[in-house]
């Protein structure tokens, strides 16, 4: 079929708009690479991605009415994970991770005791996966598409099924999956907990120089341990053992430190941890606590005389850790009182 032109021998008419309607279909259909992908395969990739991509920036992170700035470098080479964070507001310190073992240095804060499973960045270890199925406990949905810091990102909802755990949304960079921001709250939109990158570069080009610790003050270092077994066998095996937690956790870590011991559970996205150890010259206060969607919950526990303190920490809600607390049973006074020599 023959164009037709005028008499300067520019198109008319259907030609004018043919073009311009071709290039506005192309530029339409690009972006809809990303979200051939499902909210769960998203999911799938969002884990990976947080261990094995690269990168260095800025992040703010806000619980309640905290909110704090961190600077991040992450590293993933010849199969370990390294990771500096440092503390860019209030007392100032650091947390390096090589492996698995962490080191956190916070020099006006004296004597520190680091009882609790760090995370990987503001993510927690808990987004790395647990192999457990998160639809029977989260709707996942698409939300949309945006840009933080720079990148292009998709946009999922992970909307609670029950009550013993919030709902999260979450923004993924579509390249590497690289979680930028997050939320967490109630399916009314209510928002407890976030953060979100304000500075990002994804790169494998980081210098071993940014992962050496820089600051002065008191140093404590912990090894984190992962174990296979059942929470069950593992705590009974530690002197103690847990009746009742949320179906659809496992057991995600077993972090030791001095006397007593601690076991870190996840369902692949939410975490906490449950910490039995003997009570001190000094008694803690008892009750529940939450900063954000953290919770803490701290009980004492008294067997044979003994007297023994309970806490449970993480992003589950209230009534949730105080049922996980009061199913705790010492069943061996004497293993929960060795001292675990980290030596």
């Amino acid at each position: 079929m023959e164009q037709q032109a005028d008499t300067d021998g520019h198109p008319t008419g259907n030609a004018y708009i043919r073009w311009p309607l071709l290039t506005l279909l192309f530029f339409l259909i690009l972006p809809l690479r990303a979200e051939e992908l499902t909210a769960d395969q998203w999911l799938e990739r969002l884990g990976p991605a947080l261990n094995m991509t690269s990168y260095r920036g800025v992040f703010v992170y806000g619980r309640g009415s905290q909110m704090h700035s961190l600077q991040i470098a992450h590293r993933y080479r010849d199969g370990m994970v390294q990771e500096r964070l440092v503390l860019q507001d209030g007392g100032g310190g650091e947390i390096v991770r090589k492996g698995m073992e962490v080191v956190c240095v916070l020099p006006r804060r004296g004597q520190v005791r680091l009882d609790q499973v760090i995370p990987s960045g503001p993510f927690a270890e808990a987004y790395a996966g647990t192999g457990v199925s998160m639809n029977r406990w989260y709707t996942a949905e698409l939300a949309g598409e945006g840009r933080v810091a720079g990148y292009p990102v998709v946009v999922i909802t992970l909307t609670a099924k029950d009550g013993h755990r919030y709902s999260h949304r979450l923004w993924l960079e579509k390249k590497t999956a690289l979680l930028v921001k997050g939320q967490i709250g109630y399916p009314d939109g209510t928002v407890l907990e976030h953060f979100q990158f304000t500075s990002l570069e994804i790169t494998n080009d980081i210098a071993d120089e940014e992962f050496e610790i820089l600051s002065k003050g008191q140093e404590v270092t912990i090894p984190l341990e992962g174990d296979s077994a059942s929470a069950g066998e593992l705590a009974a095996s530690d002197g103690w053992s847990l009746d009742w937690f949320p179906d659809g956790f496992m057991v995600a870590a077993t972090p030791r430190s001095g006397r007593g011991q601690a076991i870190a559970y996840s369902d692949g996205i939410a975490a906490f941890s449950v910490f039995v150890e003997p009570e001190g010259d000094v008694q803690m206060p008892t009750g529940v606590s939450r900063i954000g969607a953290t919770t803490v919950y701290m009980r004492a526990l008294e067997i044979s005389g003994g007297r023994y303190q309970v806490t449970v920490v993480g992003e589950i809600p209230p009534d949730t850790a105080r049922q996980v607390a009061e199913s705790v049973r010492v069943e061996d006074a004497l293993a929960l009182n060795e001292v675990v020599d980290d030596n």
